[in-house]
């Protein structure tokens, strides 16, 4: 007799599962790198530390993102261009904000750095940091639409989509 399984999911479920948690748990350490480091403005190592965690967080998040394009049927069946098409948004504004968030910490560390406890904040900087945080809002929704979206079963077996993309 066949064993009837309690559990809707399977395996390859609960990879995909996984994999989606931490997509989002990179981009709730974004934000909260995104926040804290106001606070820690004047303590230089520890801000210094959080902007490396950041930094971190984001490329491995570009990883993760490649990792599951990987693993789809689309990539197993050579159609990369297909994937990179439907996610080329996505792509390029993780690579902006990322080069942005590298850019904007370095000039405020620059600046920051020997001058302790002193507000330095010039109007290039100002401009910068808010460019940065509005492509971090841009990053934070098709980062999150990419994660949900590879998340179907569909795109792991050949299916329709497929086709009707090829047509």
């Amino acid at each position: 007799m066949a064993e009837v399984s309690d559990t809707p999911f399977t395996q390859a479920d609960y990879c995909y599962m996984f994999v989606l948690v931490l997509q989002l748990v990179m981009i709730l350490v974004d934000i909260l790198c995104n926040c804290l480091s106001v606070l820690f403005g004047d303590q230089q190592v520890t801000l210094l530390i959080m902007l490396i965690i950041q930094d971190s967080c984001l490329v491995f998040s570009l990883i993760l993102l490649f990792l599951v394009f990987f693993n789809t049927f689309a990539f197993k069946a050579g159609l990369l261009g297909l994937l990179v098409k439907k996610f080329r948004g996505t792509i390029a504004v993780l690579s902006l904000y990322l080069l942005l968030t590298v850019i904007y910490q370095l000039w405020s560390l620059i600046l920051r750095w020997d001058h302790s406890g002193e507000y330095i904040w010039n109007n290039s900087l100002q401009a910068l940091y808010v460019f940065q945080k509005l492509c971090a809002v841009f990053h934070y929704y098709l980062y999150k639409r990419a994660a949900f979206t590879l998340s179907d079963s569909k795109y792991y077996h050949n299916s329709e989509w497929i086709k009707r993309e090829l047509r």
